[in-house]
């Protein structure tokens, strides 16, 4: 499972190692950290999903339970698709539009996530994620952003997916 990815509260106080390191830099260094580490981190977590959600034999539907959970919390395929490309086109600037799986309530769920930021414990475990910085699509696409998330749908690795999913409901 994901968790929210913090670096640790120091041991000590920021000016326990003074003279030697001041407070101040202890501080600087120790907070200014977690920004990086959410971003960097983030973006290989959120790339790595990604990378295996797509295929070039992918497309289609998904099938079984996935399929079912999909009917079950969006009414269905095609409404899942149209409220996960709203929520992906709807992202302000860079980010990601993502399907999760909710443990708590046992129901999937959309998420949009800015910059590369990972999906939380809140938003849930992620199944698929669409990349909608404009990296990803720009060459080809320009800025017709709808343009990409209509195409994307026909690469899409429901296999992928349908494993994640059942994954998360161990």
């Amino acid at each position: 499972s994901r968790e929210k990815h913090t670096l640790p509260d120091l041991p000590y106080d920021y000016g326990a190692l003074q003279p030697y390191i001041s407070a101040e830099i202890m501080q600087l260094h120790h907070s200014s950290l977690q920004p990086a580490l959410r971003f960097n981190g983030g973006g290989h977590l959120n790339h790595s999903i990604f990378w295996t959600n797509l295929s070039p034999n992918g497309g289609g539907e998904p099938q079984g339970e996935l399929l079912d959970a999909i009917k079950r919390d969006f009414g269905s395929f095609e409404k899942f698709k149209e409220k996960l490309t709203s929520v992906s086109v709807g992202v302000q600037g860079s980010g990601w539009g993502w399907l999760g799986f909710n443990k708590d309530s046992n129901r999937l769920q959309l998420a949009a996530c800015a910059n590369q930021d990972p999906l939380q414990g809140t938003t849930g475990l992620p199944l698929l994620g669409i990349d909608v910085w404009e990296h990803a699509y720009y060459l080809q696409y320009k800025n017709v952003r709808p343009d990409y998330l209509k195409a994307i749908w026909s690469v899409i690795n429901w296999e992928n997916v349908a494993e994640r999913y059942r994954s998360c409901k161990k």
